[in-house]
């Protein structure tokens, strides 16, 4: 077991269950191992955070908990990025952004694909889409 220093304090994990990304993220190609944040309260939010650089955690979610037609399907060359098989399972996650006026977004135009069957994850760009890189959660009914 290795440990790193966090936000989140010390935080120890094995590299086996790094959650990999072969080509960074985008924007920060250098970035390619994560540790999955255990939950500390329930929803559909949760936070990954950076081995390679320790200041950088995201907060993500899968999309569909809000938009219920949002679906990406890896193609080939993602498939063979990811190390899985067409009949693999592959989850669709999005990199949650909550500014200080609280406004939550979501980037549906850069999502994250992740095969759980090989730990690997990459982001991709939808090209020619109608999604947006910060598109406001849908409002919650309060009773």
């Amino acid at each position: 077991m290795k440990k790193i220093q966090t936000r989140f304090g010390e935080v120890e994990y094995d590299e086996a269950n790094l959650l990999c990304f072969p080509a960074g993220m985008i924007g920060l190609p250098n970035l390619h191992h994560f540790i999955v944040m255990p939950n500390k309260k329930e929803g559909p939010l949760f936070w990954i955070q950076s081995v390679d650089d320790t200041g950088i955690a995201f907060v993500l979610t899968d999309p569909s908990n809000f938009f219920l037609n949002y679906k990406v399907t890896p193609d080939t060359s993602e498939r063979h990025t990811l190390q899985m098989d067409e009949d693999d399972e592959c989850f669709t996650l999005t990199v949650v952004t909550v500014p200080p006026d609280q406004k939550i977004t979501i980037n549906l135009a850069a999502p994250i694909l992740f095969s759980p069957k090989s730990n690997r994850a990459i982001q991709i760009i939808l090209e020619d889409s109608e999604y947006k890189s910060k598109t406001p959660l849908p409002a919650t009914n309060k009773e």
